[in-house]
């Protein structure tokens, strides 16, 4: 269902959660996520706490799943007295596979979690295949 391919990923968010580099649009900060099946449904959950909803972006291109947002500033009048949370853009990309039905794909953003449900493709789910039998008349065996 779901291919992951970047061996990187963990070894870079720690390094930005260590050097506390705040995310760009050439270089976006990772989201953590869930994924799992549900029934016909791929589920992906995704915690962008503190993000307003016209701040995320979400893009298929073939089988490719692109989640951008950005958590903005407070203001620019405002005196920071304490600044924990990261700020700047986060972006995850993900490599579905073609079991699943991107052209249906259902997302609900609620309480700071972006929750994709993408269903499963017709195709890709388990069926029964009749067998048919040939009641021929026996044959003989010439030897």
């Amino acid at each position: 269902m779901l291919m992951r391919t970047d061996p990187f990923r963990e070894l870079d968010r720690l390094t930005q959660q260590v050097l506390g580099s705040a995310g760009t649009w050439s270089r976006p900060t990772a989201m953590p996520m869930d994924a799992y099946r549900d029934g016909d449904e791929f589920v992906v959950a995704f915690d962008l706490p503190g993000v307003a909803a016209d701040a995320i972006e979400l893009d298929v291109e073939r089988n490719v799943l692109t989640v951008k947002a950005e958590r903005r500033p407070v203001g620019k009048d405002v005196e920071m007295q304490v600044s924990e949370r990261p700020l700047g853009v986060f972006s995850r990309q993900l490599f579905l596979g073609d079991t699943l039905d991107t052209d249906r794909i259902d997302a609900q953003y609620d309480a700071g979690v972006l929750t994709l449900r993408i269903p499963i493709a017709e195709r890709a789910k388990p069926r029964k295949i009749a067998i048919g039998s040939t009641q021929d008349a026996p044959k003989q065996i010439d030897a």
